[in-house]
């Protein structure tokens, strides 16, 4: 990547770490947390929007994606609970990532590939189904589906590509499933004292890969 793409990622990753490391400090200073965590996904936002695409309808659309993720950083951050707005603008960042994953390659491609990530959602929805109150299993579920679908998606598209940046797309949604779990069983389940560390890093991660693939090559 050129200097300027560079920077930006190193910069987004600095403040990643700050931002994780802010939600460990004992005297809990969260004005470092909300100044950092919605600072690091601007800046992986202003990487994708830097980078040379080979599509811009697909730049535009994780665009729009990482600005709802945005979004949804700041309503999962805030004192009272913001739980079911956080989760609408992540799902709809993921149809964001799904229409953007499916520019190139059709809707459903290498369905037997998106199967994995069904199962693995299915599971941790019978795993948290009994922490969740009966007004968030509906949007639970829909969320999972959707997200299950968009891993799935962006990893037909790198099987029926073979690319570089198809891969970056592929390992950054399956990195969000991964991160997403761990928050859902953090937080409905089994709570534990990493768990926040594992979701960012997961988290920053993925939406660091995505991006990237913005670049055509």
């Amino acid at each position: 990547m050129p200097t300027l793409q560079t920077g930006l990622a190193a910069a987004a990753v600095l403040v990643a770490v700050l931002a994780i490391r802010a939600h460990y400090l004992e005297d809990r200073q969260h004005w470092q947390v909300y100044a950092f965590k919605p600072l690091a996904t601007l800046l992986i936002l202003a990487l994708a929007l830097s980078l040379s695409p080979a599509r811009p309808d697909y730049q535009w659309a994780i665009a729009a994606g990482l600005l709802l993720s945005t979004a949804g950083d700041v309503f999962l951050m805030l004192p009272r609970d913001r739980f079911v707005a956080g989760l609408a603008s992540f799902l709809l960042a993921h149809l964001c990532y799904l229409r953007a994953f499916s520019i190139e390659v059709p809707f459903g491609a290498g369905l037997l590939l998106w199967l994995p990530f069904f199962a693995a959602g299915g599971m941790v929805v019978a795993l948290v189904w009994p922490g969740l109150k009966p007004a968030l299993r509906g949007p639970v579920v829909v969320y999972v589906i959707v997200i299950a679908a968009m891993a799935g998606q962006a990893t037909g598209r790198w099987y029926a590509s073979g690319s570089a940046v198809a891969l970056a797309a592929a390992v950054g949604a399956g990195l969000f499933v991964v991160s997403d779990a761990v928050l859902a069983i953090d937080r409905f389940r089994w709570p534990f004292r990493a768990a926040r560390a594992v979701t960012l890093a997961t988290y920053w991660a993925a939406q660091l890969l995505i991006a990237i693939s913005v670049s055509a090559g």
